[in-house]
């Protein structure tokens, strides 16, 4: 630690007029991570049959789990690798029904031919769900606590130097 606290580190300076704010986009973030998860946990059985070596359903279960981990991480563990996770989980899932909705992709590898190219409530949800993610955990990291601890220390080591 610098013997000159004009070079120590500011605590967190986030302002507790934006802790609700935070608050409310982690339980957003959190929220639709659980519908997706759920979404595509209950949907799992009825996509099994359509498989190359690997099922959709299988693919829909790994899908239901990696959110429901993602929507865990933004509640309880408040570091920007947790939101940038999630915001990944909701991004790369929205890109993909995005995808196999519009394009007939075919099988690729041991992915099955997840071509769909019909909207039905279930899907309209799962997409509803991620958009509420993907903005939710962008404003996270946009405003995150552990943005404004990360350049205070780096203002401090260019002081010292």
């Amino acid at each position: 630690m610098p013997s000159d606290p004009s070079l120590a580190v500011p605590p967190d300076t986030g302002s507790p007029a934006r802790r609700p704010l935070r608050v409310l986009l982690c339980v957003l973030a959190a929220a639709g991570l659980a519908v997706d998860a759920y979404v595509h946990a209950k949907l799992a059985d009825r996509y099994d049959p359509i498989s190359a070596s690997i099922s959709q359903g299988t693919l829909f279960r790994i899908e239901a789990g990696v959110a429901g981990l993602a929507a865990l991480l933004v509640l309880v563990w408040r570091r920007a690798v947790s939101d940038a996770f999630a915001w990944l989980v909701a991004a790369g899932g929205l890109a993909l029904l995005l995808v196999y909705r519009y394009i007939n992709v075919g099988k690729l590898g041991p992915v099955p031919n997840m071509y769909e190219p019909v909207w039905f409530w279930d899907k309209k949800l799962v997409v509803i769900a991620q958009a509420v993610t993907i903005v939710a955990t962008t404003l996270l990291l946009l405003t995150g606590s552990y943005r404004r601890r990360f350049t205070a220390r780096r203002r401090s080591r260019r002081r010292v130097e």
